[in-house]
């Protein structure tokens, strides 16, 4: 048997401290190149060099690897923007920025370890983000970590673990490109963080924010009623269009949300399908929606000709979208003014059952706008039964709107 090389197969040879070596591969984009591998040994080297001619017949060889910081913007720029929601796109790159850059940014993708992986979530677990992104050192007067008092701002065990998903979609599409063997984030695990226990309002302090806010004459009144009686999320009842609206029919559509995404205004379908859905409008729902369109009727006579006609259900008083954090301080302000506990505006949906329960609402339409799949599931929420006295007051709300009722 002849000891002379086939053609492509490379060669080894002495080279500064050591050795190197390098065989013909084919790159991702069908070309043909030389790839090297170095060590201190022949040895070493020749290992190396097997290694590659195994990887070379299996399939295309990258032959330079960017750094993972510039294959992260690529990705951000050529798969995760064109290719997921806005809000979602706008989650990936703000990890990206805040998190995975600095701790592993410089390191090549090609040499990415488990080792490098686990660090930086050990690491990420234990860091102050006042200092490491600098936060209060930007603050014309520091508070606390520039100023000598670490404030010990670390990033919850959830946010970790979403770092480290994004970290893994991003090797995954990197794998999906020939250019990394494995990924390694998918082979560090993250303990699941204990979930923390919410108390959202019982019936009765529902009852008291609503009696509050329409007794205030609240503009934001059928907002407060379509998050607490139809469980609408901030996004929904913000994006919500009058065209979505159907009085006569009792019954309202779910397809459009309104978020801030990049600093500016987004009004785009629902995240998923299964959050779109036709619901019907128990009496309370239609009668805050009857008062709001007169409301916003008066608003647009006296706004004249500066009045903005998007379609907006709620609006500014000028016509203009209602923003989403603006939207927060007024639900806190209210909630303050009502004399009930401040919880998060999210958990108010988690009320949403047992206030259908006490407005008399069927089960079955109760399942539909709870788009529960079992029926079971939603008599469980109906087994927790209010006061009627409390059942007496949240239908006197939707039937005169706060006013007294002769009983």
């Amino acid at each position: 048997m002849s000891g002379k090389r086939g053609n492509g197969e490379g060669s080894i040879y002495p080279y500064k401290n050591g050795f190197a070596a390098y065989a013909w591969v084919t790159t991702p984009e069908g070309n043909r190149k030389r790839k090297y591998v170095y060590g201190k040994t022949r040895e070493e080297v020749h290992d190396k060099w097997i290694k590659l001619h195994a990887e070379a017949k299996q399939g295309p060889v990258v032959t330079s690897s960017p750094t993972l910081a510039q294959y992260l913007a690529r990705w951000l720029k050529e798969v995760v923007t064109p290719d997921l929601k806005p809000k979602t796109a706008e989650t990936y790159a703000m990890h990206v920025r805040l998190y995975i850059t600095p701790g592993l940014g410089s390191k090549r993708l090609d040499k990415l370890t488990v080792r490098d992986v686990r660090n930086w979530v050990n690491t990420l677990l234990e860091q102050c983000q006042c200092c490491a992104q600098g936060l209060d050192a930007k603050r014309d007067t520091p508070r606390c970590c520039a100023a000598g008092d670490c404030c010990e701002r670390v990033p919850s065990r959830r946010t970790v673990q979403d770092a480290r998903a994004v970290l893994r979609s991003a090797l995954t599409n990197a794998m999906t490109e020939e250019m990394i063997p494995k990924n390694v984030a998918g082979l560090v695990k993250v303990r699941s963080a204990r979930r923390k226990k919410r108390h959202p309002w019982s019936v009765e302090e529902a009852r008291q924010f609503l009696e509050a806010a329409s007794a205030a004459h609240d503009p934001l009144y059928a907002a407060y009623v379509l998050i607490l009686v139809l469980g609408f999320r901030r996004g929904e009842v913000l994006g919500l269009t009058w065209e979505n609206v159907d009085l006569d029919a009792g019954v309202i559509t779910v397809q459009m949300q309104l978020q801030r995404i990049n600093r500016r205004l987004v009004h785009a379908e629902t995240k998923t399908e299964a959050s779109a859905a036709v619901l019907p409008l128990p009496e309370i729902c239609i009668a805050a929606l009857q008062r709001r369109r007169k409301e916003q009727e008066l608003a647009k006579q006296a706004a004249g000709e500066l009045w903005s006609d998007f379609g907006f259900v709620f609006t500014t008083r000028y016509g203009t979208p209602f923003e989403p954090r603006n939207f927060n301080r007024r639900f806190m302000d209210r909630s303050a003014r009502a004399d009930v506990r401040q919880i998060r505006l999210h958990d108010t949906r988690h009320t949403c059952g047992s206030l259908l329960a006490a407005l008399d609402v069927h089960p079955r339409v109760a399942m539909q706008i709870l788009r529960h799949s079992k029926i079971a599931v939603t008599m469980e929420v109906y087994t927790h039964v209010p006061s009627e006295a409390t059942r007496r007051a949240l239908r006197k709300l939707g039937k005169h709107l706060g006013k007294q009722d002769p009983e």
